[in-house]
């Protein structure tokens, strides 16, 4: 018979870490007596991240002795007291691989339900001083799990643990863990988690995700590229050195097309005429531009035109004290030659039947004006929606080329926004003043089943997304292009004031090159950093993580060029032209899109 050995509690608390403070719950301490158990937690317990814990579906944290003799074996420690690996219930039984998600059990006078498996998290390592934690826990089939609570009661140390109802499917907590965090799923096993419905929301959905991916998947044959313990395309060295991109290919302006008084675009092809690589609409590309003297600077540009195999363009936006815009807009002549890095970028146009809307602000038409171009081509069938915000008639980008693509569709639709002076040009579409509103934009009668692509300043996108979830528009259907850093993630850390990305403190490096190039910084790799992330932080830029150990790959970062190499091999690698920058270095001069 299962039992409950020890109930543990804890409220959230400020830690040092890193020279930060993380806020946190993870430390945990038995208690004596009856404990009420509600519905969120236990009394007298408290979640400090609670987007990332606790909630009505991880009420209640479980780890077992078993795993306890488990872990003193394995890290050589005897102070593995309980509570330290976060959980709520110590307990005498329930080994992950025999506990069912959808299980419920009575313990004392409550009844639960077993939900998901531990969330991995980098503060089970901080709460252990073992920082490889949350790997290990996934590596060894150990998570622990979480229950949701069905009814509330008193709990104690000592009291019996009952099964009341197996779940269906009957996939244990470690099969359902290693689905998510290991190599070589099998899709009849994700179909069988899907028909669970006590499993969590956000493991569904990772599931459902995961079963998309796979069905679009070409059959490979064994050991293949994608395969179970392949690479995807990536080549992985015996000593754990992944190849990346190849880096940069030198491009030849071929001609420079000033498109208001202050863009230009810069059509690019191969010196010799051979084909570029293939581009998909919405994609942009990486250039390395040395201005003067100083050191090479790498900028990406969306591509704003059709994707072509003979021909490039980018649409570059003069900004006040912008070097590299500067120098691409009053510096560059046709005849130069540029070092590019290939097409890349997961903001592209979907295939289907859905009708599209294309919205942007400012130069922020290029990616869209890209989908556009792709649409036109294939004179597409679905109903087209372009709406643009622009400063004025003088600054309104691409306007003849837009209503000229539009007039290809058969059911292409477009309005306009000037903040400045109103004014219509003769015979263009209809123009409002000021900035797209929920009201404007409902009256475009735009259709609530579309696909959006929205593209500009990130409070514009973040306003403009509102209203369209307003109307109607479904959250997974509305997609984004963001030209700077991406918002930081980082769990638990406690917020402290903006600071613009800069050289890392301290001597400077003597390795290889690292280039951040979405914040624009370039600096030495140095052995003081454990991983390409802690040289990120080092540089204050915007960084999004989560397990810090290569498991939950919140860390993937798109490689431009370069290659690394994994420091910590991680369970499962990241897509071909990814790296995790949580566990791995540079091995060359490596650009990171970060």
């Amino acid at each position: 018979m299962a039992m409950l050995l020890s109930v543990n509690v804890g409220m959230p608390q400020d830690v040092p870490w890193q020279g930060r403070t993380v806020h946190t719950g993870a430390w945990k301490s038995p208690v004596q007596g009856p404990r009420m158990v509600r519905r969120l937690n236990i009394e007298g317990d408290g979640q400090g991240d609670l987007a990332g814990h606790g909630g009505e579906m991880r009420a209640v944290l479980v780890y077992q002795r078993e795993s306890y003799a488990y872990w003193r074996r394995q890290l050589g420690r005897d102070d593995l007291t309980f509570g330290i690996f976060g959980e709520n219930f110590t307990v005498d039984g329930l080994p992950d691989d025999e506990v069912c998600i959808g299980d419920r059990y009575r313990i004392g006078e409550a009844e639960f339900e077993v939900t998901q498996p531990r969330v991995t998290c980098y503060r089970v390592g901080m709460r252990l001083g073992e920082p490889a934690m949350a790997s290990l826990l996934v590596a060894h089939h150990r998570p622990g799990f979480y229950l949701r609570v069905l009814a509330e009661g008193r709990v104690r140390a000592g009291d019996e643990i009952t099964l009341t109802r197996r779940g269906p499917e009957a996939l244990s907590v470690a099969d359902t863990d290693a689905l998510l965090y290991l190599p070589g799923r099998d899709p009849a096993t994700l179909r069988r988690a899907l028909n669970i419905p006590a499993l969590s929301p956000g493991w569904q959905q990772s599931f459902r995700e995961l079963a998309a991916e796979h069905a679009q998947e070409p059959q490979q044959a064994p050991g293949g590229p994608g395969a179970p313990g392949g690479t995807g395309g990536t080549d992985v060295r015996r000593d754990g050195e992944t190849a990346g991109r190849a880096g940069f290919q030198r491009l030849r302006v071929v001609r420079i097309v000033h498109e208001t008084p202050s863009v230009s675009s810069i059509y690019l092809g191969t010196p010799d005429g051979t084909p570029l690589p293939e581009a998909r609409a919405g994609q942009y590309l990486s250039l390395r531009i040395a201005v003067g003297a100083e050191s090479p600077t790498v900028r990406s540009y969306s591509l704003s035109s059709a994707p072509s195999s003979g021909i490039y363009r980018i649409s570059v936006k003069r900004e006040p004290r912008g070097r590299v815009s500067g120098y691409l807009n009053a510096v560059l002549r046709p005849g130069d030659l540029v070092d590019i890095a290939s097409p890349r970028g997961t903001f592209v146009l979907e295939a289907g039947t859905r009708p599209v809307v294309l919205v942007s602000a400012g130069i922020g038409a290029t990616p869209v004006l890209a989908m556009l171009h792709q649409l036109a081509a294939a004179r597409d069938a679905r109903p087209v929606w372009w709406i643009h915000v622009a400063h004025d008639r003088a600054h309104h980008v691409f306007a003849e080329e837009v209503r000229a693509l539009l007039a290809r569709l058969p059911d292409g639709h477009e309005h306009i926004y000037y903040t400045g002076a109103a004014d219509s040009p003769p015979g263009g579409p209809r123009v409002s003043a000021g900035r797209p509103t929920a009201r404007s934009l409902a009256e475009l009668g735009l259709p609530a089943d579309a696909d959006a692509y929205l593209c500009g300043p990130s409070a514009f996108m973040e306003e403009v997304g509102g209203f369209l979830r307003d109307h109607g528009l479904r959250p997974e259907r509305i997609r984004t292009e963001r030209f700077s850093a991406l918002p930081a993630l980082t769990p638990g850390v406690a917020p402290a004031p903006a600071v613009r990305p800069h050289q890392p403190p301290g001597p400077p490096g003597t390795g290889p090159l690292v280039t951040f190039a979405r914040s624009g910084i370039t600096t030495a790799w140095s052995a003081a950093h454990a991983s390409l992330l802690d040289l990120a932080e080092a540089c204050d830029v915007p960084t999004r993580w989560s397990c810090r150990t290569g498991v939950c790959h919140t860390c993937v970062t798109p490689l431009v060029s370069g290659g690394i190499t994994y420091t910590t091999p991680p369970l499962e690698l990241p897509d071909a032209g990814s790296v995790l920058v949580c566990c791995s270095e540079p091995v060359g001069e490596v650009v990171l899109d970060l």
